[in-house]
């Protein structure tokens, strides 16, 4: 089956599901914590997500915990709808993007509470540092959105879209941005002081791009502070940990490539090239030190496992958007042949969540893995097709 086929069929399995499905830290939507919802927190509710989380077996029909659709899946199926539209001119792809984005719209966080649009997960999410609410806004999730919605509107000109995705800036600015410990930053969720670089980062990309937009100078200054922040604390080997905590002193694939796309994005939007060292730098220990010779993309820098498909899709994404050079290409080719070999499950349509090295986890997560797959899928499909036309 050709690259454009298993998309399709990706594409197609997702719809006949409604976009709805598992997700890897879902386990708190079970049914058996309408008789214990205390027990949603603390090290109980952290246990339980991970033993969902970890488990080969897919314990959550045993558990009662639904299928639901994802925001950010939602989200992730729009951008890789207009990839296709972009690429193939088809206006199928617009009608079900526009279905999505209007589900989309009526998902909002309370407005009431946070007076700007914003989005959170489908559930409720116990971490080791704070216990989130099931729809309390998080910075990953609205930047996905307001993307997904901007697209939109720049494919259709229905500015409802625009105004929704310039909304989310307002919401990044005046309720996440924090200074603490000397840092000044744009936190994961509203209250939280943990200072996480992808987070922080792509809030200020998106900022960027929206002073860009409206001519918001205030808006420009502060994300270029906060981009800078994160800038000064890049290792000098290319690299960023996690975040500041100390459980937070590792490096992996996605996040480092998060960090790059944000950047780029950022400087693409105010015309800067401030940043352009630490892009080329934080690139170069990329290629270098998260990917195999065979193409696997690794999921830490000092240890290839698991194979995550999340880490695939990323690299696609950042090596063809940050990079784009012929050896760029050459190395998202290769990822993306070595992820269908390790991965892709042909019988059912899908590619499973992770590959250990003595065991492999097929269930079926569709924000983390099947919609990440569809979108970096069908930016390749759009990328690749433009760059032969050019030749």
């Amino acid at each position: 089956m050709d690259l454009i086929s298993l998309n399709r069929h990706l594409l197609g399995n997702a719809g006949k599901n409604n976009f709805a499905g598992y997700d890897p830290f879902d386990g708190l939507n079970s049914g058996l914590f309408r008789l214990f919802p205390r027990l949603k927190q603390g090290l109980f509710g952290l246990a339980w997500i991970q033993l969902n989380k970890r488990s080969v077996l897919n314990l959550r029909p045993l558990l009662a915990v639904p299928k639901g659709r994802n925001p950010k899946g939602i989200a992730l199926f729009i951008l890789g709808m207009l990839e296709d539209y972009h690429r193939t001119q088809d206006e199928g792809y617009l009608v079900q993007a526009r279905e999505l984005a209007d589900w989309l719209q009526s998902q909002q966080s309370d407005v009431s509470v946070w007076q700007h649009a914003c989005w959170g997960y489908h559930f409720d999410w116990n971490a080791r540092a704070f216990f989130v609410p099931k729809g309390k806004p998080n910075v990953i999730t609205t930047i996905y959105v307001a993307q997904a919605l901007f697209a939109l509107f720049q494919a259709t000109q229905e500015k409802r879209y625009r105004d929704l995705a310039f909304d989310a800036a307002h919401f990044i600015v005046k309720t996440l941005y924090t200074e603490h410990e000397g840092r000044k930053f744009f936190a994961y969720i509203p209250g939280e002081t943990a200072f996480v670089h992808n987070a922080s980062l792509w809030g200020a990309a998106w900022v960027a791009r929206v002073a860009a937009e409206t001519g918001n100078h205030e808006y420009a200054q502060m994300a270029l502070t906060v981009a800078r922040q994160s800038v000064a604390l890049q290792e000098v080997n290319g690299s960023w940990v996690y975040g500041a905590r100390h459980h937070h002193q590792f490096i992996d694939g996605f996040h480092t490539g998060y960090n790059l796309e944000a950047l780029h994005s950022l400087q693409q939007a105010l015309g800067t090239d401030e940043f352009d060292e630490a892009i080329q730098l934080g690139l170069a220990y990329y290629k270098a030190e998260l990917f195999d010779e065979d193409g696997t993309a690794r999921y830490y820098q000092n240890n290839r496992y698991p194979l995550d498909m999340h880490s695939v899709a990323q690299a696609m994404i950042t090596l063809l958007r940050v990079g784009g050079a012929k050896e760029d290409l050459a190395l998202a080719r290769r990822v993306l042949d070595c992820s269908i070999r390790q991965m892709y499950q042909p019988a059912k349509g899908r590619f499973s969540y992770q590959k250990h090295k003595f065991f492999s986890n097929k269930i079926n997560y569709m924000r983390w893995t099947q919609a990440w797959v569809y979108y970096s899928f069908a930016y390749f499909n759009r990328v690749t097709q433009d760059a032969d036309a050019n030749h």
